[in-house]
């Protein structure tokens, strides 16, 4: 691989045969030399899973000028890991993680395999980006999210990131007025889970539910601008430390 050019990690949830990956490889060409490193399965919902109890495999699929391919049996985290850690001769520019099939704001940002992949680029001190877009189907459209991608990779890539700091990136469906910064929306998900019977007649669960939004009338976070047209960029820390509670809980200590 040539050095003079930035290297371009991509990676995401939906498995390597996803759409929105393809698509997301497509927005990145011509910004430098990619390594595509992705789950061989679905695997949402994972957050920040690593695969721990027996080993991970990996092969590569495709190889073309300036672009090469890997499926891998692990998680999304284990995606960037394992590519980080054994398959790459140097350190990334750039982590993109994507595109998502389906929104990842609000308190989704904790479930999302999408969002950990970036979160993991992080940790490993790499400008990373998580995209998301607003709608589930196979078959989505892409054409916008491309446009919205291509632009903030540039200007991470120009302008780099703070250390610990990645992006999450949503995307609304249809037309999209702009881009905007924003908070994560607060709220959480409720009536997660409708009852049902299988084939024999027992007792089981299907995952569903919807979101509550506790902030409908804040326009300055996430859920607000894609529900107006937005895509909402949250900048998100992976030093969790509740900073403004430490003075407060110092007399706990012994």
């Amino acid at each position: 691989m040539s050095k003079e050019k930035p290297l371009i990690l991509i990676t995401n949830d939906d498995g390597y045969q996803a759409k929105g990956i393809k698509e997301l490889t497509e927005a990145m060409k011509g910004l430098g030399e990619i390594i595509v490193f992705a789950p061989d399965s679905h695997q949402s919902g994972m957050s920040s899973a690593i695969t721990t109890s027996f080993p991970i495999r990996a092969r590569q699929y495709h190889q073309e000028e300036g672009l090469t391919s890997y499926m891998c049996s692990g998680t999304p985290v284990d995606c960037v890991k394992l590519a980080l850690n054994m398959f790459v001769n140097r350190k990334p520019d750039l982590v993109v993680s994507g595109v998502n099939h389906g929104s990842n704001a609000g308190i989704s940002v904790l479930y999302s395999g999408t969002v950990a992949a970036a979160i993991e680029g992080c940790v490993f001190d790499i400008p990373s980006i998580a995209f998301s877009l607003c709608d589930f189907t196979p078959d989505a459209d892409f054409t916008t999210t491309k446009v919205v991608a291509r632009k903030l990779a540039q200007k991470v890539l120009k302008e780099g990131l703070p250390k610990g700091v990645c992006l999450n990136v949503n995307v609304p469906v249809g037309e999209v007025k702009g881009i905007r910064m924003t908070t994560q929306t607060q709220g959480k998900w409720v009536n997660e889970y409708q009852r049902s019977k299988d084939g024999i007649d027992r007792e089981i669960f299907w995952m569903t539910g919807n979101f509550e939004n506790w902030e409908t009338e804040n326009e300055k976070n996430d859920e607000w601008a894609l529900a107006n047209g937005y895509a909402a960029v949250v900048p998100v820390k992976i030093d969790m430390t509740a900073y403004d509670l430490i003075r407060e809980l110092k007399e706990w200590e012994l």
